[in-house]
Formats: structure tokens, sequence, C-alpha cells
């Protein structure tokens, strides 16, 4: 998917205090390559996860104290100064204002009212991941958190998404993002099988070819299963846990079964 629409979830990275454990982990169970870290008075060093050459999602190391390992969602606009009014226009907050990232593009981090944090990418020479919806890439980006009302005023403003009901999950009705008509993410209301301590947050999900054998292989690992895989009218999902903590999910669709 070289080219994303504005509003559209086009990239993830993941924030950790050891990138090359990191690359280790995700290099053994995804098959993922991580890059040479790019320049730090530029990049922070910086890396990109490929498979096979193309790019799934960036690596970085933590920059600040106290800041926990975590997967973050990049939504894709076509301004990043005019996305930062519109988060402080409804209630958000700017956590990293809008810079340029080289030539390739620019961005910004915020959190929602609730306190989820997610970025934005305006690209340039750079658009997002390569590969999206096929085994060990993207599949999908979901808003989990305590004010459902909320999160349905605010993200319909910053970005001109449409909630529409989904399926009863565990926690209540969960609802799936959509724009133009198509599903871009979706919002799981937090219920009471959530820790009073989890914030809300922003998770990620990768297509696998068997959620059984990676939950498996990502505990032999050193991660855990906090989900552990379940059957789902469109397919086979897990929660896992990398080494170091950071949260994300795999999700085995029915025609990869």
């Amino acid at each position: 998917m070289p080219d994303y629409a504005p509003g559209t979830p086009s990239w993830v990275d993941l924030g950790t205090p050891d990138p090359d454990a990191s690359a280790r982990f995700y290099g053994a169970l995804f098959g993922w390559q991580a890059t040479e870290p790019g320049p730090v008075e530029e990049t922070g060093g910086y890396q990109i996860f490929q498979q096979d050459g193309a790019s799934i999602g960036g690596l970085m190391k933590l920059m600040q104290e106290g800041q926990p390992p975590a997967w973050s969602t990049y939504v894709s606009v076509t301004d990043a100064d005019e996305a930062a009014t519109a988060v402080t226009a409804n209630g958000g907050t700017v956590h990293v204002g809008p810079m340029d990232i080289t030539d390739i593009g620019r961005m910004a981090v915020f959190a929602d009212p609730a306190g989820a944090v997610f970025g934005v990418w305006q690209p340039k020479t750079f658009a997002g991941a390569d590969l999206v919806n096929v085994p060990n890439s993207l599949c999908w980006n979901e808003l989990a958190t305590h004010d459902v009302d909320g999160a349905k005023a605010f993200y319909p403003a910053v970005f001109g998404w449409e909630p529409a009901a989904g399926p009863l999950g565990p926690d209540g009705a969960y609802t799936v993002w959509n724009l133009g008509g198509k599903p871009v993410g979706g919002l799981m209301p937090m219920g009471d099988r959530f820790p009073p301590e989890v914030p809300p947050y922003w998770g990620v999900c990768f297509a696998v070819s068997d959620a059984g054998e990676i939950a498996l292989a990502a505990k032999g690992l050193g991660g855990t299963i906090d989900v552990p895989p379940t059957d789902m009218p469109i397919g086979r999902f897990a929660g896992l846990r990398d080494p170091h903590g950071a949260s994300f999910a795999v999700m085995q669709f029915h025609e990869q079964q």
C-alpha cells in the first residue's frame, strides 16, 4: 500500500529501552529484519522493521525517563500543523509539536482528552508501511478507552471518522471507525477486565498465519500471553506482550487458516 488517504492509520513504531533485544525478539517471532540505526542527530537512531525489504514499522529507543515500552499508531494527514490545531481545539494535548523528519515527512504526537497517545504523519517521500493486511504485517489499529462517548466526539472532529456499531465484545458494544465508507480502525470500551492502572491506549494488531503458533513462540522468546488464542467471527485472535512489556495483538483471519 504505497498511498494512504488522509485519516488512515499508516505507520506504527515501537518504543523500547533496548532496540537490539527488541529487534531479536520480533525478528525471531515474525521474521522481520531491522535496518541499521539512522543518524542520531537527525533521527535519534531510528530503525525500520522490514519484511523482505518492505517497511513494516519503526523501532526506536525510549527517550524519556519513566516512558513505558509501547507500540504507537500514526494517522496519515495532509497537514500536521492543522491536525495539531484540531486536536487542541477539541480538548486534546500536543506532546510533540509538528516537526520535520529529514525530507521524508512531518510528524507530531498527541493525546486525546482521555489520555490515549497517538501520532500523525504528513508524508513527503515516505507514505508509511509498504505492506499491510498480509501475514506478519499491520492489519488493525484499535483505541481502548473508558470514555467511549468522548472518543466518538473527538476523533470525528479531528480525522473525519464516522463511528459505526460493531459486534458486542466482552466489554460492551464495539465501534468501528469508518472513513469514506471503509473501516480504518476500532474502538473498544475498557471494562472490568482492564486493571484500573491501565490508561487508555491505541493498540496494534498484526496479521499472522497461525495465532496459536505465534503465541507459543512469543512465550518461548520471553514474551507474555495476555489473551490466549481465541476464536472470533473473523478469525483467531491473541493478545501478547514482548519481553519489555509492550503489548500487541495478532489475528489469524479465516481465509489464512
